[in-house]
């Protein structure tokens, strides 16, 4: 509902305003408006096309990670520290291998098969619920979790970088070079959440295992920082390509080793996976041309340009650099809606280039964020829950220290 109204105004108010224009003498802007719809929806296809081989690439890959038990690695790894914050869960429960199955697909960037093993967890944990239409403890965590969730690969932020690199002719690009700034914004994300629901439940964190586990991240982060306060900008964008190219080849290693270890046919894994790849990238086509042409729309007729001077003034007032500003709009949609958001990204990089800090903040933001939303409505409305308690404001919450968290990050990378 939230996102039909905002499509919907797209479009009603760059009629109006291009009215408006007409009257006072612009006849140029109705031809201009025409051709931007039929030029976002061309881009909309040649991106979802682009996106295909890579998808395709990627999925066949994740294929094999799964049939050779890494995700269950994941869980086993994982559980030791979020048992911690799910106390109502007994041991051995069904809804705990279920939960961990789920938070590791996440990690792992398996979302296909992390959406249906995390309506598997709460039907599970509705089944240790007392009181059916309300949320307990362990579901409200739970779904803190997934839109605050914890993502070591944004593998779609980096395909469609990659797409949308080879459009604009950029030879040599690394998409992989927001890596590392996205695994940093979404770290402070989840630990936001987990933190908020902790409080909001009263739950001890003072623990071992779940001090252990901060001081590590805390840590990791703070010697980040200090290597990037004394690192030559040169030496961070370096080494921060890196990181993210060579993380992620060595999982892919990583994953055909184990498949091949386990006796896997790792080449029918890989087809078996990838065929799914160009089903993905025609399914958000019709997302993409929808939510394209809007802001194409919006944009073209200067209501864009009206709502960024806006804010930049707004933030100028603060004593705030400005040059965030055109990325916030991905953040505020996202919290709505995964295809508004990816369309919104799609148009800065579009707009400001792909390689530009605007193009690097909009995918920080797009990897390091969930759809609340829609994850609350889904895994909600699986089990018949209508009394959510404080999920929503939990939620919220992860989602703004996590905005704030992307656009200081890549400030401290990329500015």
């Amino acid at each position: 509902m939230a996102l039909n109204l905002v499509w919907l105004s797209f479009f009603l108010l760059a009629f109006v305003v291009a009215c408006v224009r007409v009257a006072t003498g612009d006849t140029a802007v109705f031809p201009a408006m025409l051709a931007s719809l039929f030029d976002n929806a061309r881009t909309a296809f040649e991106i979802s096309l682009g996106l295909a081989g890579v998808m395709s690439l990627w999925l066949g890959i994740m294929r094999i990670g799964e049939r050779a038990g890494v995700v269950d690695v994941f869980a086993r790894a994982v559980n030791p520290l979020l048992r911690h914050f799910f106390p109502g869960v007994p041991q051995g429960h069904p809804a705990q291998g279920a939960m961990m199955m789920n938070v590791s697909a996440n990690m792992l960037g398996l979302d296909n098969a992390a959406t249906p093993l995390g309506l598997n967890a709460m039907r599970e944990l509705q089944s240790l619920n007392p009181r059916a239409d309300t949320a307990s403890n362990a579901q409200i965590m739970f779904i803190v979790l997934n839109t605050a969730g914890l993502t070591l690969i944004p593998t779609s932020v980096i395909a469609m970088r990659q797409a949308i690199a080879v459009k604009q002719g950029l030879v040599g690009f690394n998409a992989a070079d927001i890596f590392l700034p996205t695994l940093l914004a979404t770290c402070v994300s989840c630990v936001a959440g987990l933190l908020a629901v902790a409080w909001a439940q009263r739950l001890n964190v003072l623990k071992p295992a779940v001090l252990a586990a901060f001081g590590l991240l805390a840590a990791a982060v703070g010697g980040v920082f200090l290597w990037l306060r004394h690192a030559p900008p040169e030496q961070v964008s370096t080494a921060t390509a890196l990181a993210g190219s060579g993380f992620i080849l060595t999982l892919i290693v990583v994953f055909l080793i184990c498949g091949a270890v386990r006796g896997i046919n790792v080449y029918e894994a890989f087809i078996d996976g990838a065929k799914e790849g160009f089903g993905v990238a025609v399914q958000i086509i019709p997302y993409l041309v929808a939510i394209l042409v809007a802001i194409g729309l919006f944009r073209v007729t200067g209501c864009m340009d009206v709502l960024m001077r806006g804010l930049s003034a707004a933030f100028a007032w603060l004593g705030l650099d400005t040059a965030f500003v055109p990325a916030l709009p991905v953040g505020l949609m996202k919290i709505l809606s995964g295809a508004g958001a990816r369309g919104l990204m799609i148009d800065v990089m579009s707009t400001y280039g792909v390689d530009s800090f605007q193009g690097k903040l909009a995918a920080i933001i797009q990897g390091s964020t969930e759809t609340t939303f829609y994850v609350l409505a889904v895994y909600f409305g699986s089990v018949n829950i209508r009394n959510t308690r404080h999920a929503l404001a939990c939620a919220l919450f992860a989602d703004l220290v996590g905005l704030c968290a992307a656009v200081g990050i890549a400030y401290l990378f990329f500015r």
